[in-house]
């Protein structure tokens, strides 16, 4: 019977788990790094965070901080996550280059502009929550508001609702890579995609 000998198959193994935790190792550390610029700058990033609702909000409005550590957590959680977002490249990079020797030629060709693609357009997903979306959505909350109703959020509620709308812009802008990988794996065609259109519009 040939084939690999099981114990050159357990070195493989292994040497593979070791590479692998070595390239976790170091999207940890790029993490780790980017947080530790930025957390002298915490509180300046949740100021830039809320300054859409801030804008929309009355005169002599302000923001409240329900539980008692938040005005501390609030920032770091919200800075860590800055900072995940920041070394998203350095963290793709890493589980490219795990994977990439697995890989044949033509699927190299494809992922690379793929992954690259990928990231500009989450970013720029989150540009437009930010830009576009944020001073539409909380103008419009705060102009409905019932008359005697005074407007503060609370700081830990406002950074869950503004990192999910991040992260479904983020994703929504996805579609088109979404689009290419069902189209190259075979799982529809782009006839099929163009009579979805109206639907999809």
């Amino acid at each position: 019977m040939t084939g690999v000998p099981e114990q050159d198959r357990e070195l493989s193994f292994l040497e593979h788990l070791v590479e692998l935790r070595g390239r976790l190792l170091k999207a940890c550390l790029s993490v780790v790094v980017v947080l530790i610029c930025l957390l002298p700058f915490s509180r300046h990033l949740y100021e830039t965070l809320a300054s859409p609702l801030m804008a929309q909000m009355p005169e002599g409005s302000t923001m409240i901080a329900i539980d008692v550590a938040s005005p501390f957590l609030t920032p770091f959680k919200l800075t860590l996550l800055i900072s995940i977002m920041i070394s998203i490249p350095v963290v793709l990079y890493q589980l490219w280059a795990f994977v990439a020797p697995a890989l044949f030629k033509h699927e190299k060709k494809l992922a690379r502009p793929l992954l690259v693609t990928s990231v500009l357009l989450f970013y720029t997903g989150c540009a437009f929550a930010y830009f576009v979306v944020f001073p539409l959505v909380f103008g419009f909350l705060t102009r409905i508001a019932p008359e005697g109703v005074a407007v503060m959020t609370d700081i830990s509620k406002y950074l869950d609702f503004v990192m999910t709308l991040f992260l479904a812009f983020g994703i929504t802008f996805e579609v088109p890579i979404a689009t290419i990988i069902l189209v190259a794996t075979g799982v529809t065609t782009t006839a099929k995609l163009a009579s979805w259109r109206p639907y999809i519009i």
